[in-house]
């Protein structure tokens, strides 16, 4: 029996856990950066899955990998050797630094892994500083983090995240996690301290509201990390795997992290998440130390690679650099007939608006013009489109979104 779309959000009233602020659809389907409602409705989708299917909904090549191996070997222990693990390890390996690569499922649980790796660094270097075995000295466990930052919800990804609204009520948090605001070098280098080990942020941060961190900063971070021997740990989960016109968003500067962080786009919309550690770092973490049941798996590997070729032979990284630039023009010359656009920021397709009003509205009339969009920080609307996206799409998109702004101004 067919259900309508107010039984099936009655059912996750009554069974579902309301833990998310949802919007009143139904999605049964979805193609390249379309999806579609379980009344048959077509949306356009620039916000695809919270940058998940960065390479399009259900995208040919990901579901003929998905297909292929799913008749072969789905799950495999992580006490046993698969193909496909070493080589989306050395895929990543390849296209970023030279390193090792732990895989779980998510970018919260590589946040976690990288707390316990950087941490566990930390003290078997003080280990080897102090020149006496078994010596820890003192302990140097403090990872300096950035205000409006966001890293996940579980308690290490949480305690690192500089947001207090989404801490509130689940204290206390896990301690060692300074906080100082984002872009500012000489706030950081007052955190520094002898506890600090390492130094997270985000190339650009997405929840924070697409706030884009300087190449001086990003260089200001690297040379202090140096001198005072901490690590660099690059959270990439949103800007990696060619959102930003790059593999890489670190790739633009130039700068490399010693710890960096992927998930959402490099599964192709199945779960995965990789922490890359450069080889002096990554062996700090030996059998027993850390683990993840389901992490690097068959069917994820095999996905992830047939992202990483998607990437390369249909030349999307090209895409989004010109795509990057007509949404820029766009929304810059609105910005000049709009005065409730504040500012509009970004790199790639990693887009922000942010805007004198609140966003939510907007992204609510959007939606009845059947274009998927999302609102952060209350202000600033957040654009994540398809690497794939086509350009007659990314026009329709602007349309609308350009229509409803203005009648907003009116």
């Amino acid at each position: 029996m067919r259900q309508t779309t107010q039984e099936v959000i009655e059912q996750y009233d009554r069974y579902v856990m309301n833990t998310y602020v949802r919007s009143p659809l139904v999605l049964v389907k979805g193609k390249g950066s379309r999806v579609w409602d379980l009344d048959g409705h077509e949306y356009l989708d620039v916000f695809p899955g919270w940058g998940v299917s960065g390479i399009g909904h259900c995208h040919p090549w990901v579901m003929k990998a998905l297909r292929g191996q799913s008749t072969k070997l789905i799950h495999v222990s992580n006490n046993y050797y698969h193909v496909l693990q070493w080589r989306l390890a050395k895929q990543l390996i390849d296209s970023s630094f030279d390193g090792k690569v732990f895989f779980a499922n998510s970018g919260a649980e590589v946040i976690e892994a990288a707390i316990k790796l950087t941490r566990r660094w930390g003290r078997l270097s003080a280990v080897q500083a102090s020149g006496q075995a078994g010596t820890a000295g003192s302990p140097r466990d403090e990872i300096i983090v950035m205000d409006q930052s966001f890293h996940g919800r579980t308690m290490g990804a949480l305690s690192a995240t500089g947001q207090a609204k989404y801490q509130e009520g689940f204290e206390p948090l896990l301690p060692g996690f300074p906080c100082v605001p984002f872009n500012d070098l000489e706030r950081v280098r007052r955190a520094v301290t002898p506890k600090t080990v390492a130094i997270l942020l985000e190339p650009i941060q997405g929840e924070g509201g697409i706030r884009v961190a300087g190449d001086s900063f990003l260089r200001g971070i690297r040379q202090l990390a140096d001198q005072h021997r901490l690590l660099v740990i690059y959270d990439e989960i949103q800007t990696g795997m060619g959102r930003t016109g790059r593999l890489f968003a670190y790739q633009h500067s130039g700068i490399e992290p010693d710890i960096m962080l992927l998930a959402k786009t490099l599964g192709g919309g199945f779960p995965i998440g990789a922490m890359v550690a450069k080889r002096h770092v990554a062996d700090a973490l030996t059998p027993g130390t850390h683990a993840s049941t389901f992490g690097g798996s068959p069917l994820a590997c095999t996905m992830a690679l047939a992202v990483f070729e998607a990437i390369e032979k249909q030349r999307l990284l090209d895409r989004v650099v010109h795509f990057g630039e007509v949404i820029m023009d766009r929304l810059s010359a609105l910005k000049a007939r709009c005065p409730i656009i504040r500012e509009v920021r970004g790199r790639g397709l990693m887009i922000g608006i942010e805007l004198s009003v609140d966003g939510r509205p907007i992204v609510d009339a959007c939606r009845a013009k059947r274009l998927l969009i999302n609102c952060t920080q209350g202000t600033v609307l957040r654009l994540l489109p398809a690497m794939t996206i086509t350009r007659a799409q990314l026009d329709q998109a602007l349309g609308i979104l350009e229509e409803v702004l203005l009648r907003q101004t009116s």
